[in-house]
C-alpha cells in the first residue's frame, strides 16, 4: 500500500505502517540531530520567521511555557534556548499555521475523520471555529458560541442530578482556568472532576499523602544538581524530560552518582550531548547513569525492600553510619515494624522478583550507604502497576530512614508530564478535595460546594458505561485516546448524550463522540490572550510546585477562538444564570481578578498577583521539605509496611509495559520515528528479548497479534486483542515486552487499576503473541470465545 498526498494540506493521508524500518537502538541522546530535528519540525509546521519567535520565547521569564512537560526551570539567568527537542515539537504542533476550517469538515465526515489514524489527525492544524454533530448529521457543522453554550446549558440543567455529568481536565489548562473549571463545576453540584492526573501520578500522590503529608515532591532543581547520589526508576528522561538532562550533567560535575532503574536502557540515561555545549557538538557527551539496573516488569518493589535489608545490614556492621536514629526518633512512625518486616526479606526472592543479581544489589545499596544527600526520581514506570503506591512506599523507606526529606540535596522528585497537571490540582481539579478548600472556596464566592466526593477518571468511565452519566465535557486532552480499555472507554462515550471538547487541534475524541457533540477551539499557551482589560497572562505550576507566569506571544489562528477562561466564565453565567453570585464577567476581563481570588481560597496563595511577577515566580509550601513538619495522620513521618508483592510471568506469556516514543507526548504523536530505539516510519511494533522470540517460536519481523489475559472480580478471563504488531528484538528483560500507547490501550482491562490510587495498570499487562493476519484494527475486547 502507497501513500497519497492530502489535497488540503500537503500531509500523508494514508499512513502505511507495514513499511516500518529497524535500525537498532542508539546509546546517547540529544546532541547535534535533536537540533536539526527542532529546526525541520518548526520549519515544516510554522514557516521561518513563526519559529523563531516562538522557540525565542520558549520558557524564558518573558515568554511563555512549555505546553510539553512540567520540568522546571533553573533560577537565575536563562539559556538562550532554553527548550528541549521535544518541548520544540510541542510549540510547532501548536503554533503550526495548518487549520481545520468549518470547509474541512464539511469535506470529511465523522465516519472518514474515524478511520484515519491519531497521527494524522494531529497533523491536520488548529481548529478555528466552534462546530457541533447534531443527532443524525454525518459531517461536524458550524454553531456560533451563544448558541453552543446553550445548548450545553439546556443538557445539563435537564439532568436529574448533577452528578451525571463529568468534566475532565487536562494538565495543560493554566491555573486560572482550572481554578475557574472547578468553580463552575462546584457551583453546578458535582465534585466529577477527573483528570489526567488519575492516570499518571494519583499513585504518587496517595503513596506520599501516607508517608510524608503532602503529595508532591520535596526537591527543586537546585537539590537535583547538588545531590550525592539520583536514583531515578521507572523514567525516561530522554524522551520524556529532556531538560532534566541538562541538571544530570552538572549533577554528574558536581559528583553525583546516578542509578537509573528502568527494564529497557534508555538513550537520555545511557549519554547526554548537550547541544549548547562543545563536547554535546563535537565530543562523547557526558556518560549519565553510573549503574543500569534491568529492572523486570513490576519488580521495584523488591528492589527497594531488599535494598532496606542490605542497608540495615550495613548500619549493623558499622552503628550510626547509615541509620539517622535522631530523624527517624524525632520525626517518624512505624520504623520498628518496618526494621521487623525488612530484616526477613528473602534476599533470593528479591533476585527472582527483580531479576537482580546479588552483586548488583549490593552495588547500589553501597552507592545509597554511601551517599550524605539522596533524591528519588520516578514517573508512571512505578505508577501504573498494581502495587503501585506500596512500591512508591517502599522506595520512600530508604529516604526516610536515612533523614533525606527536609534536607539540601535530597527528597522524593516524582517527575510529572503535563506541563501543568500539578497546578491544575493545586487549583482544586480533584475529586476530593478537602474541606478547607471547600469551605473557603463558598466563603469566597457565596455558593455552597458538594462534599460528596465525585468520579476519578476510571469511575467516570464506568459511569458513562452504566448510564449513570450522561454529558461529558473535556477542558483539553484526548480522552478517549488517553484511558485504558479502548473498546469500552469508547462505547461509554457514545452513550451520552452530549459530548462537549474544548481543544485547540482535532484528535480521536472529537470522532467518539455522543448523541450530540460539540468542539469549542480555544487559545493555545503560544497564543496571546486580550480580553476587555488588555492582553492578559496566565501562570502555571512545575513539578517543584514553583508557580510562574507565562505570556502568549503569537498571533492566534482564528479570529474566532477564545481563551479557556473565556470558555469556562461564559458557560457558566448560561448554565448558572444572571443570578448567581460569582462575577463571572469581570473575571474574564481581567485575570488578575481569578489571582485575587486563588490568593483567598487556595493554601500557600497569599498576595499571588505580587508573587508570582518575580523574575522566577514563587514556590508554594511544602511543610516536610521547609520545616519537617509531617501533615500525615500521626503528625510524622510514616515508613509504609506492605507485603512484598511483583508480577510472575505465566507459562508461554509476556508482561507488556505500555510507552510512548521519541516521537510522541502523551497521546500526540509528532511523527512516525522512534530515533532512540531505532524505529522509523510506523509505531504498531512490540519490543520483545530475542531470547523470548525464539522460546515462543517466533521470529524478527513476525508480524503478531498482541492478545492481553486478565481475570476479572468473579474469575472469568478476559481477553483483548491489538492487532498487528511488528516483532523488534530489543534488550528487554526475558519474560517482557513493551509497545506504545495509545496503540496497545485497548489491551489494559478497565479494572485492572492500582490499590488505593485506581491507576490503570498500563505497565504489567500479562499479553499473548499470536501469529497476525495483515490489515491494522483498533481492537477487539470482550471475553475469549468457548
Amino acid at each position: 500500500m502507497g501513500t497519497r498526498r492530502h489535497p488540503d494540506l500537503d500531509i500523508d493521508a494514508t499512513i502505511d505502517e507495514r513499511e516500518i524500518i529497524v535500525t537498532g537502538a542508539e546509546d546517547e541522546a540529544a546532541g547535534v540531530t535533536a537540533v536539526a530535528v527542532s529546526l525541520r519540525r518548526g520549519l515544516e509546521q510554522m514557516g521561518p520567521v513563526r519559529t523563531a519567535v516562538a522557540l525565542s520565547k520558549l520558557n524564558q521569564r518573558h515568554g511563555f511555557d512549555c505546553p510539553g512537560c512540567a520540568w522546571p526551570e533553573e533560577h537565575g539567568g536563562r539559556k538562550l534556548a532554553e527548550f528541549c527537542e521535544n518541548g520544540a515539537k510541542a510549540v510547532a504542533e501548536e503554533a503550526t499555521k495548518r487549520r481545520v476550517t468549518p470547509e474541512f469538515f464539511a469535506r470529511h465526515s465523522v465516519h472518514d475523520l474515524a478511520g484515519q489514524p491519531e497521527y494524522w489527525l494531529s497533523q491536520q492544524g488548529r481548529l478555528t471555529e466552534p462546530v457541533v454533530l447534531r443527532p443524525g448529521d454525518t459531517h461536524y457543522r458550524p454553531i456560533g458560541w451563544d448558541e453552543a453554550y446553550r445548548l450545553i446549558a439546556d443538557e445539563l440543567r435537564g439532568l436529574d442530578s448533577p452528578d451525571e455529568a463529568l468534566f475532565y481536565t487536562s494538565g495543560r489548562t493554566s491555573n486560572e482556568a482550572a481554578f475557574l473549571y472547578q468553580l463552575l463545576v462546584r457551583s453546578f453540584g458535582t465534585n466529577n472532576l477527573p483528570d489526567c492526573s488519575n492516570m499518571c501520578h494519583e499513585s504518587s500522590g496517595t503513596a506520599l499523602v501516607d508517608a510524608i503529608g503532602i503529595g508532591k515532591g520535596s526537591v527543586t532543581v537546585e537539590d537535583v544538581a547538588n545531590a550525592d547520589c539520583i536514583l531515578i526508576a521507572g523514567q525516561n528522561p530522554g524522551t520524556n524530560h529532556p531538560r532534566m538532562l541538562s541538571i544530570l550533567e552538572k549533577a554528574k560535575a558536581n559528583g553525583a552518582k546516578i542509578i537509573a532503574v528502568n527494564p529497557l536502557p534508555e538513550a537520555g540515561l545511557m549519554r547526554f550531548k548537550d547541544p549548547q555545549k562543545v563536547h554535546g557538538v563535537v565530543g562523547h557527551g557526558v556518560p549519565i547513569a553510573d549503574e543500569f539496573v534491568q529492572i523486570r516488569l513490576g519488580g521495584d518493589m523488591a528492589l527497594f525492600a531488599g535494598l532496606g535489608r542490605l542497608l540495615l545490614e550495613a548500619d549493623d556492621a558499622a552503628p550510626g553510619s547509615v541509620l539517622d536514629r535522631d530523624f527517624i526518633e524525632r520525626h517518624c512512625a512505624g520504623f520498628d515494624e518496618y526494621e521487623t518486616r525488612t530484616r526477613e526479606v528473602d534476599l533470593d526472592t528479591v533476585t527472582q522478583a527483580s531479576g537482580i543479581g546479588r552483586e548488583q544489589l549490593q552495588r547500589v545499596a553501597g552507592m545509597l550507604a554511601a551517599s550524605e544527600r539522596t533524591v528519588f526520581c520516578w514517573a508512571m514506570g512505578l505508577t501504573q502497576q498494581r502495587h503501585a503506591v506500596a512500591t512508591i512506599g517502599e522506595a520512600t523507606n530508604l529516604l526516610l530512614m536515612r533523614g533525606m526529606i527536609g534536607k539540601p540535596g535530597a527528597g522524593v522528585c516524582p517527575v510529572r508530564g503535563h506541563s501543568n497537571v500539578q497546578g491544575d490540582r493545586t487549583m482544586g481539579i480533584w475529586e476530593k478535595m478537602p474541606e478547607q478548600f471547600l469551605a473557603a472556596l463558598d466563603s469566597r464566592f457565596g455558593i455552597e460546594s458538594p462534599r460528596k466526593h465525585g468520579y476519578d477518571t476510571v469511575d467516570a468511565i464506568r459511569a458513562m458505561r452504566d448510564g449513570r452519566a450522561k454529558v461529558f465535557i473535556g477542558m483539553g486532552g484526548n480522552f478517549s485516546s488517553a484511558t485504558p480499555d479502548t473498546e469500552v472507554t469508547e462505547a461509554a462515550l457514545r452513550t451520552c448524550a452530549l459530548t462537549v471538547q474544548v481543544s485547540t487541534k482535532l484528535n480521536r475524541s472529537h470522532v467518539v463522540h455522543g448523541r450530540t457533540a460539540l468542539i469549542l477551539p480555544t487559545l493555545g499557551r503560544t497564543d496571546k490572550d486580550f480580553q476587555a482589560g488588555g492582553k492578559q497572562l496566565v501562570s502555571v505550576e512545575d513539578s517543584m510546585s514553583m508557580v510562574h507566569l507565562s505570556r502568549g506571544s503569537l498571533t492566534p489562528p482564528s479570529e474566532h477562538l477564545r481563551s479557556e477562561v473565556a470558555i469556562v466564565c461564559q458557560l457558566a453565567r448560561a448554565v448558572l444564570g444572571a443570578d448567581h453570585p460569582v462575577p463571572w464577567e469581570e473575571l474574564v476581563d481581567d485575570y488578575d481578578r481569578i489571582r485575587d481570588a486563588i490568593a483567598d481560597v487556595v493554601p500557600g496563595c497569599t498576595d499571588y498577583n505580587t508573587r508570582v511577577r518575580a523574575p522566577d515566580g514563587f514556590q508554594l509550601p511544602h511543610p516536610p521539605r521547609d520545616s519537617r513538619e509531617f501533615p500525615t495522620t500521626t503528625g510524622k513521618a510514616n515508613f509504609t509496611n506492605e507485603p512484598l508483592q511483583w508480577v510472575p510471568v505465566p507459562e508461554g506469556r509476556l508482561v507488556l509495559q505500555t510507552l510512548r516514543s521519541h516521537d510522541q507526548y502523551n497521546t500526540t504523536i509528532y511523527g512516525l520515528d522512534d530515533r532512540y530505539r531505532g524505529v522509523k516510519g510506523g509505531r504498531r511494533v512490540v519490543f520483545v528479548n530475542p531470547t523470548d522470540i525464539a522460546s515462543l517460536g517466533l521470529a524478527e519481523g513476525a508480524r503478531v497479534d498482541l492478545i492481553s489475559e486478565y481475570r476479572n472480580a468473579a474469575g472469568d478471563l478476559e481477553e483483548r486483542r491489538a492487532k498487528d504488531f511488528l516483532v523488534v528484538p530489543y534488550s528487554t528483560p526475558v519474560g517482557n515486552a513493551a509497545a506504545y500507547y495509545p496503540e496497545t490501550n485497548p489491551l489494559v482491562p478497565l479494572d485492572h487499576t492500582a490499590l488505593k490510587s485506581n491507576t490503570p495498570v498500563s505497565k504489567a499487562v500479562v499479553i499473548r503473541l499470536e501469529p497476525g493476519t495483515p490489515g491494522v484494527e483498533r481492537s477487539e475486547g470482550g471475553k475469549p470465545s468457548g
